[in-house]
């Protein structure tokens, strides 16, 4: 609604005069469209008031207690006159309202419990559209106030913002039970309250549950018959040990993690477009994990590992491992085609911080994107504080196995250079040669121009790669290049980022599966491309002074998925014939961009001046200036090669030289990864109630408030992500140290310790003994947050070692198990209970790393987006952390054993008991094939049906068959192979019996 038209309405439902208005005219075919004034006050008294009043008026209304936003629904005129916001209704504009938006959950998601049905918002939408009709009555008077945020307030009130407390290990009557101090803080609450842990677990229910919670795969009979005959004191240390040793640890708690990450190939939506290369994080994590890096370290390259002085390298293959990291930051879901795209930048950041958050904090730092955190100590401010970070920051794919290999290359190639450069510059100097100087450019050219790499500044100086050298070529620069075969000293015609074809040669090596549909994925930019700064569109006629051939792209609002009917403008071909290459960006105008240059293969491009709004006239001008300095150029070089053609020609053949020596140690080849690249320095706007259409007041970059207060972060350049990671590992951060040893409980223990692992902040769980979260995390941090320790720590304690048989009296007491008196059964995940089939029918194919097999389609598998081909049934053998995970295109397995769909962090997954679980073991034809291959190994090994028996119990359950289960057996076959008329090798017989014993609840469970 324009400013008339609502004061317009204001003053008629001040003076009374009418009870409703109808203004424009109304939309749509509702037949209340032209319903009389009383049908529509009875409409909305039937049908609108009671939607009201149910779900909005307890936030919302003089009743509630506060008022949430400044926003009242009681009274027409207070939805007009709106609140944090502006008005919430436009009579007549059912679209242009913001309680239409709210309730279609398009910005605003309202009510927060639950998206309305669609008959209601078709109610709300039919009631904006007739003119929000209300009937005349004294407006509810407001006698309540907005809530005060008091984030000190919240932060002292909450245990989770509290220091790390250092803690003195309780004591306990019972003094034999405790191995380890973390068994006294359990016992001590036991006792409290009168209970006794239960006892310890039968060896062979301890084998399982170490080997699939440390390794993921059952324990082999040689392996059983090594440990359950193995009576020495020192036997379990042994095992865990080995267990931590193997690859395989990796593949088990590297699927943990994915699952923070929301970890997967595609990015979902409506075609599913491929996250190319997301495979190299998951083989990062895998060999991060084996190898035990601290976890400072992690936390540190997932937040700023392309910026580390001194990245972690591959011990095998050198290449920078770090860098690697950061990948964590693009594995979310991207649009295609947005309409709207700085909302969905704006989304994706969301997604990005929601994820960082919860992920190494364990706080829901999203939740304060539209307004002040409802109940944690997390302001609006520290929300935008964060998105600046991303802001800063660029996806790219980085050629991970050369890049600080060609780094070095690079460093000695500019050192080379500016030897050569100066010894020229001085030749030059003692004959009294040098250009003539051209005036400063005049007001009017210089309004036009966004970037002139004359004076572009060193620290604003991006590329992915060195194919741009170290600076800009200045007008007159001396470079050394090729003519008739031979080295020649030129001089730089004017002052340009110019590529070099030193490197040329490049190849990068990607993923080969479906292929990245994004227009962008056609271009070699992978380790070639230059970058402007950013910069704020004000005219959508932005040329580029060029010379060369290649493309430039224009990265509005950081979207790079160009893949559909929109956003095709943001490319644009450079071809050897232009000088200014135009882009018409008019739909982008207010939006933030900056300009990517790459030249073609073997091509190269020059790139002098960025303008934007400039008219055919100033770019003339800027041209006819360009050409006059390549002029002045000229006069210098040809009076250069009369003096000094053979001092010339000899520094050119040296400098060659030296170059073609350093040529030759460049590593042409290397694999790609997604990737962050650091660019400008920017603080963001707050946006209004997360609006991203009402920018609001700049933002600082800081860290959260509640533990470093809100002063700006002192950034020495770039994002600021690397200062942001020294915050989050600060000792003095409680959070960081106590999400990670809570997490690595919940997924040993079966329930964390806080049991909302992924929110330690009002809204979650408390922690059920907080003395043992403390203890645990200061442990962590004097071992040097090694994870392999902490895991080791506690499984070696009585507390992971007791039965999961409980006392009668210590379940009616504490019947939830929150003081663990004894280790509940744990249901194996999805991905566990394949492996495990695969590994006992031996079929398994241990090797590590890969592409991701492609997903096995069924014949109700489809849609947009369906793979072209469908993966094996049985994925290639390999373990389920290597089967593509295409977002659209979930595994029916896994999501029937609750794999969570990858949208947001997932710590702790649900385990639910559904009837499709038991139809998948009975009916998959991958269960019903691997039972067969395992049935098969049973009568190739052993010629007696009691061996086999013997061994394939011990190969599912770790443990020999009792009496009564062989007496069983036993009546099977013989009844069976009457029945059947087979023999007692008939492998379909012994088929059935795996069959049968994959479907007990032993086999997916963990006593």
């Amino acid at each position: 609604m324009n400013s008339i038209r609502k004061f317009a309405w204001r003053c008629l439902l001040a003076t009374g005069l009418v009870t409703y208005c109808l203004v424009g005219s109304a939309t749509g075919t509702a037949p209340n469209a032209t319903a009389s004034s009383t049908e529509k006050l009875e409409f909305f008294e039937k049908e609108v008031r009671p939607l009201l009043a149910e779900h909005c008026y307890s936030c919302h209304s003089t009743t509630s207690k506060t008022i949430q936003a400044g926003l009242r629904v009681d009274s027409l005129a207070a939805m007009l006159e709106g609140g944090d916001s502006g008005e919430a209704v436009v009579p007549g504009d059912a679209d242009g309202s913001l309680l239409i938006e709210a309730v279609r959950y398009d910005s605003y998601e309202m009510p927060p419990k639950g998206k309305l049905p669609d008959e209601d918002i078709a109610t709300l939408e039919r009631w904006v559209e007739i003119g929000a009709p209300w009937p005349e009555e004294d407006a509810p008077a407001e006698t309540v106030t907005r809530p005060e945020f008091d984030l000190r307030q919240r932060a002292q009130d909450h245990w989770v913002w509290q220091p790390v407390g250092s803690l003195e290990v309780p004591t306990v009557q019972n003094k034999t039970w405790p191995r380890l101090p973390l068994d006294h803080f359990v016992l001590h609450r036991l006792e409290q309250v009168g209970l006794q842990p239960a006892g310890d677990a039968d060896r062979s229910a301890l084998l399982r549950r170490v080997s699939f919670d440390l390794i993921g795969l059952p324990p082999t009979p040689e392996q059983a018959e090594q440990f359950l005959s193995d009576d020495s004191p020192q036997a379990l240390e042994r095992l865990v040990d080995q267990l931590l040793d193997s690859q395989h640890f990796g593949e088990r708690w590297g699927r943990h993690w994915l699952d923070l990450v929301r970890y997967a190939e595609s990015r979902g939506h409506e075609f599913d477009n491929d996250a190319i290369n997301a495979y190299q994080y998951r083989d990062y994590i895998i060999r991060a994990l084996n190898a035990d890096v601290p976890y400072d370290q992690l936390v540190r390259e997932h937040i700023a590992g392309d910026l580390l002085a001194d990245p972690r390298t591959n011990p095998d293959e050198g290449f920078n491992e770090s860098i690697l990291g950061t990948g964590f930051w693009f594995l979310g879901e991207w649009v295609h085609s947005p309409v709207d795209i700085l909302k969905d930048e704006s989304d994706r950041f969301d997604n990005m911080i929601d994820v960082m958050s919860k992920t190494f904090l364990g706080v829901t730092v999203s939740c304060a994107r539209c307004h002040d955190h409802k109940f944690d100590a997390i302001s609006t401010a520290d929300y935008y504080s964060l998105t600046g970070f991303l802001q800063g920051s660029d996806y790219r794919q980085v050629r991970f196995e050369s890049i600080d290999h060609n780094r070095k290359v690079a460093e000695r190639l500019a050192a080379v250079d500016a030897k050569y450069r100066d010894s020229v510059q001085q030749l030059l100097t003692e004959h009294h040669l040098s250009r003539e100087p051209i005036g400063p450019v005049d007001d009017e050219l210089a309004a036009a121009v966004v970037f002139d790499y004359q004076s572009i500044a060193t620290d604003q100086y991006y590329q992915d790669g060195f194919l741009f050298g170290d600076r800009p070529r200045q007008a007159g620069q001396p470079v050394v290049s090729a003519k008739d075969d031979k080295p020649v000293i030129e001089f730089a015609p004017v002052a340009a980022a110019v590529s070099d074809p030193f490197w040329n040669g490049l190849e990068s090596v990607s993923e080969t599966g479906m292929g990245d549909r994004s227009r962008l994925a056609k271009l070699p930019r992978s380790s070639r491309t230059l970058r402007t700064p950013t910069f704020t569109l004000t005219d959508g006629n932005v040329a580029c002074l060029v010379r060369g051939a290649g493309h430039v792209v224009a990265c509005v609002d950081s979207h790079r998925l160009v893949a559909g009917p929109l956003h095709g403008e943001t490319i644009k071909a450079i071809k050897s014939t232009d000088d200014w290459v135009q882009l018409n960006l008019k739909r982008y105008v207010g939006h933030r961009l900056h300009l990517e240059f790459t030249p073609d293969e073997n091509a190269q491009l020059e790139v002098s001046l960025v303008t934007q709004g400039a008219s055919k006239q100033i770019r003339n001008q800027l041209k006819q200036r360009q050409e006059s300095i390549a002029a002045g150029v000229e006069k210098l070089a040809g009076k250069a090669r009369e003096l000094l053609p053979n001092e010339l020609s000899e520094i050119a053949r040296l400098w060659q030289q030296e170059r073609t020596q350093l040529q030759s140690q460049i590593m042409h080849r290397s694999r790609l990864a997604m990737a962050m690249m650091d660019g400008s320095g920017e603080d963001a706007h707050v946006y209004i109630r997360g609006n991203s259409s009402k920018p609001g007041e700049i933002e600082p970059r800081h860290f959260l408030t509640a533990i470093s207060g809100d002063a700006p972060m002192d950034i020495r350049s770039g994002s600021g992500r690397l200062e942001l990671a020294e915050h989050i590992n600060d000792p003095a951060n409680p959070l960081t140290s106590r999400v990670i040893v809570n997490r690595i409980w919940h997924y040993l223990l079966g329930r964390g310790i806080v049991p909302s692992t992924d929110d330690f902040g009002v809204l979650g769980q408390r922690p059920t003994h907080p003395k043992l979260l403390d203890h645990l995390a200061t442990r962590f941090r004097e071992n040097g947050q090694s994870l392999k320790q902490m895991i080791r720590l506690i499984v070696l304690s009585r507390t992971y070692q007791m039965s999961s048989l409980a006392d009668e009296s210590a379940v009616a007491s504490d019947p939830k198990n929150l003081l663990y008196h004894h280790r509940p059964p744990k249901r194996l995940e999805g991905e566990v209970i394949r492996d495990a089939l695969l590994s006992i029918s031996g079929e398994l194919d241990p090797k590590l790393f890969g592409e991701p097999i492609p997903i096995h389609l069924t014949a109700f598998m489809d849609g947009r987006g369906r793979p072209g081909k469908s993966g094996p049934l049985d994925g290639a053998r390999r373990r389920s952390i290597y089967t593509a995970v295409r977002r659209n295109f979930l595994s029916p397995f896994m999501l029937t054993f609750d794999t969570p769909v990858p949208f947001s962090t997932m710590g702790r997954r649900n385990v639910s008991n559904v009837p499709a679980q038991a139809l998948i073991l009975m009916n998959d034809p991958l269960v019903v094939d691997l039972a067969g291959k395992w049935a098969g190994r049973a009568v190739a090994l052993h010629s007696q049906s009691g061996p086999r028996i013997r061994w394939m119990y011990q190969s599912a359950f770790a443990r020999q068959p009792t009496d009564q289960e062989l007496a069983v057996a036993d009546a099977f076959f013989k009844t069976q192979q009457d029945a059947r008329k087979v023999g007692p090798d008939d492998v379909g017989l012994w088929s059935d019996f795996a069959h049968a014993l994959i479907n007990t609840k032993e086999f997916i469970f963990l006593r």
